[in-house]
């Protein structure tokens, strides 16, 4: 009995580890067959898997060949405000840039100096007045002026008696009642009294003195030329003298673009040369040409000065202002030549928006020069090419956040 109920208990034990077996491969299965397909050794299934890879390289570099081209059609592209412009020959200049600086115009700068010592007694002027011709800066007592005036007086007297006595001497020598020489010994002392007198003058003329005896020790400071007040180092009760420095005047209508040139580009910066002004703080640009070219090289820079000539109505290009110069160098046929606005930035290269079928496609350009608002294509576009130019910014836009930051 005891061997029976042995028998059967090693029988059950040995069921019940048979069913665990099979459960367990059970569960196994479905990570085998994922791994390894049935009927397929390993090395086939790897490779295939390779093969995958493969297809999948291929995919992507499909995908590559897609990068660059926008979809668009032309409602899309006229509700967008994308305008077209054609690659074209266009006659441009090559030029020069210089950084230049304004400064004054020295043909129309004054440093305006009494010419006698004295106090100030009134000043009539503020700095940044805009001044006319002849119009009084300043007033200015001075001892020199009373001096110079009392010369003139007394001039002017000697003259008068002079004058009278020459009158007298002459009817007594025609009615013979006098000697002739008596006559001709008033005549001289007439002229003389006369030189006197117009050297008295001339004093005041030098100085620029009122001639009037009611201007008194009285002396103006006079502007020379319509112009603008600059500089002032003047006071009410100040001591001056001959070579006080109170004003300085500048015609601002008029003012100078300058910079140097090396020896270098000498040959291709000469008079009568058509530059180009501008100044990027303002937004501004400006026509001119070379007036000036110097003979010598300065002792630092060993370069030459050189001036332009602007006009300056409206006192915008103010002294002291940098400026870029485009010295036009030579001009020549560009054989494709674009708007700038068709030109933009993509992954670090400039770049056109082609017009096809599809939309448009990116195409990487060599650029070369640039003038009037348009820029030549070395490399990279044909003539007769359609391209995006005004709002080319928007496409770029479409290629995507990423490329737009590998743009900045």
């Amino acid at each position: 009995m005891n061997n029976k109920r042995s028998m059967a208990t090693a029988l059950a034990v040995v069921a019940l580890i048979g069913l665990g077996s099979l459960a367990l491969n059970g569960r196994e299965l479905p990570f085998a067959a994922e791994a390894q397909p049935a009927g397929k050794p390993a090395g086939e299934a790897d490779h295939g898997h390779a093969e995958g890879k493969g297809q999948g390289g291929d995919a992507e570099e499909g995908s590559h060949e897609e990068e660059g081209q926008l979809a668009l059609t032309t409602q899309q592209i006229d509700a967008a405000g994308i305008e077209l412009a054609t690659a074209a020959p266009r006659l441009m200049s090559t030029s020069i840039s210089f950084a230049g600086e304004i400064r004054f115009d020295e043909d129309r700068t004054s440093h305006v100096v009494p010419r006698v010592a004295g106090i100030v007694e009134q000043v009539k002027v503020e700095l940044g007045d805009s001044v006319k011709k002849g119009q009084v800066l300043a007033v200015i007592a001075s001892q020199q002026i009373t001096d110079l005036r009392s010369e003139l007086e007394a001039a002017q007297r000697r003259t008068e008696l002079a004058r009278l006595t020459l009158q007298r001497e002459k009817k007594l020598w025609e009615d013979r009642i006098s000697a002739e020489q008596d006559y001709l010994l008033a005549r001289q002392a007439y002229q003389e009294a006369d030189i006197s007198l117009a050297n008295a003058r001339q004093k005041l003329n030098a100085i620029g003195a009122n001639l009037k005896a009611a201007a008194g020790n009285r002396y103006e400071l006079i502007a020379p030329f319509d112009s603008v007040v600059v500089e002032k180092h003047l006071g009410i009760g100040e001591v001056v003298s001959e070579s006080t420095a109170a004003f300085t005047l500048s015609d601002l209508t008029r003012v100078w673009a300058t910079f140097g040139v090396t020896p270098k580009d000498l040959k291709q910066v000469v008079v009568g040369r058509a530059v180009k002004v501008s100044a990027p703080d303002l937004g501004a640009q400006v026509d001119g040409r070379v007036s000036y070219v110097g003979s010598l090289l300065g002792e630092q820079t060993r370069a030459a000065s050189v001036r332009v000539v602007l006009a300056n109505p409206d006192g915008a290009w103010r002294p002291g202002l940098f400026v870029s110069i485009d010295v036009t160098a030579q001009q020549g046929t560009a054989q494709v030549a674009l708007p700038e606005a068709a030109v933009q930035t993509v992954e670090d290269k400039p770049s056109v928006f082609v017009r096809n079928d599809e939309g448009f496609q990116v195409q990487t350009v060599t650029l070369g020069r640039r003038e009037g608002g348009y820029v030549e294509i070395l490399q990279g576009l044909d003539a007769g090419t359609p391209v995006a130019a005004a709002g080319s910014f928007i496409l770029k836009s479409e290629l995507g956040k990423s490329s737009a930051e590998h743009a900045h």
